[in-house]
């Protein structure tokens, strides 16, 4: 049997609309440990109260953000809510080497970059609210949430819902902690796909 047989890594992409429910399940694996890592992404938008730069987001001027997409280092980028997002390039294709399940929380327009951008190396999971009307009640609960930003965030949630048959999975939040089991399993399966293996299990 060889010795050399070793793991190549994949984006785990995690989407849903504001409310659905991604940050909490994406925070949850992470406290998993190994094999699961993270990427910070970069946004224009201003930290919220208890959000750290470098931690949560990497919070950038709109001309640093402009001068990095001329410079083509985005592996996917979005706007989304007014703001622009995006995940660089070298913080992502270093999972590959590292055989890291790399954990995006990013919206639907990016992670259809990302399934565009890297095919064999991506798995989709769209996360899902049990209905529009469970989307409404959790983003009312949000105290930083405006009335003007509700209506905007629940407009894009009906948009991102009907792109949800381009993603791998679906995985409706309806029960947490049923959900966060369901996209550790999902992850934990596709870290054991054949095609994640380098080298030759058997030789002669």
């Amino acid at each position: 049997m060889s010795n050399k047989l070793c793991r190549k890594g994949y984006l785990l992409v995690i989407s849903s609309p504001s409310g659905g429910g991604k940050t909490t399940i994406y925070n949850a694996l992470l406290a998993k440990g190994e094999p699961f890592n993270f990427s910070v992404s970069l946004t224009t938008r201003p930290p919220r109260p208890t959000e750290i730069d470098g931690v949560h987001y990497r919070f950038v001027s709109d001309e640093e953000f402009t001068h990095l997409v001329d410079k083509n280092e985005f592996a996917e980028w979005a706007f989304v809510h007014g703001h622009r997002y995006g995940t660089l390039r070298d913080s992502i294709e270093k999972a590959f080497i590292d055989g890291v399940i790399m954990i995006l929380e990013i919206d639907v327009q990016g992670a259809l970059q990302i399934k565009e951008n890297y095919p064999q190396d991506s798995v989709l999971v769209f996360i899902a609210p049990p209905s529009i009307e469970e989307t409404e009640r959790r983003l009312r609960a949000r105290e930083t949430n405006t009335p003007e930003d509700i209506v905007l965030r629940i407009k894009n949630a009906i948009d991102e819902i009907a792109n949800a048959h381009q993603f791998d999975y679906l995985v409706i939040n309806d029960d947490l902690q049923m959900a966060i089991s369901d996209v550790s399993c999902i992850a934990r399966a596709e870290y054991l796909k054949k095609c994640r293996f380098l080298g030759e299990i058997w030789e002669d």
